[in-house]
């Protein structure tokens, strides 16, 4: 089994918990060692398109999940013990269930947006 930096192994634990703040701190944090790495800024960028619809940014969510999906499109099918072909059904249920007439809705709210599917993940090496 490969080895990955410590901060690799938390993301999956705060993804899996729904704490997408920290799993953005942990990417980030990687992919500034590593500016060319469009893998982590694609699970970043899908990290903070979910925190931004969670507090009603419809907007800001649309366009992170898009570029999540165009970044990690390079690493399918399997990058890093993550079977791209499981997330990649979770970011394109998620491009279809943001609603594209909505900007913003206030957070009191966003209990009346359309639910986003649950995603677990997982290593897979």
């Amino acid at each position: 089994m490969e080895e990955y930096p410590l901060e690799y192994y938390e993301f999956f634990i705060k993804f899996n918990e729904g704490d997408y703040y920290t799993c953005h701190d942990l990417l980030e944090e990687m992919w500034m060692t590593d500016k060319g790495n469009l893998f982590f800024k694609g699970l970043l960028q899908m990290s903070v398109a979910i925190y931004h619809y969670d507090y009603g940014n419809v907007k800001g969510a649309r366009l992170m999940m898009r570029a999540a999906h165009d970044y990690l499109q390079a690493y399918r099918p399997k990058h890093w013990g993550i079977d791209l072909e499981y997330v990649y059904p979770f970011i394109e249920e998620c491009l279809t269930l943001f609603p594209k007439d909505i900007d913003r809705v206030p957070f009191e709210e966003v209990g009346s947006l359309p639910k986003l599917p649950e995603l677990f993940l997982f290593l897979n090496d």
